[in-house]
């Protein structure tokens, strides 16, 4: 929902799609530091979700813009894009968004599922 709202903020509107593709971006990073034997930096994880969450959109580009031709976005305009669905200037807000994310599904967890208090190692 977060995503979705972001996106009216910055464009003025949004579409359903968005808001499936926000939540499975948000599950995927948020998973990113649970259950894993080695603790990964925050930094590791902003990159890490950023790689998913173009991913996804590419993904996701395919399937509404190319396939269904719904024509919900096009970053053809912009510089280092790929057929329009993804471009690097997007990547990197990704990277900045993914850590609001990211403490917002450990403080979610730590608040409704009683999981441990997050601790972050930034590098």
């Amino acid at each position: 929902m977060a995503y979705f709202l972001l996106e009216v903020l910055v464009r003025g509107y949004s579409h359903y799609s968005m808001f499936l593709c926000g939540g499975a971006c948000f599950l995927c990073c948020g998973l990113l530091n649970e259950n894993v034997k080695i603790k990964i930096s925050f930094i590791s994880q902003m990159v890490l979700s950023s790689v998913i969450i173009t991913v996804l959109e590419l993904i996701t580009g395919f399937i509404v813009n190319i396939w269904l031709k719904m024509d919900i976005w096009d970053y053809s305009h912009l510089p280092y894009n790929f057929k329009g669905q993804i471009c690097l200037l997007y990547s990197v807000f990704w990277f900045l968004i993914s850590s609001v994310a990211i403490v917002l599904d450990d403080f979610l967890r730590y608040k409704l599922f009683n999981e441990e208090k997050p601790r972050y190692k930034i590098f």
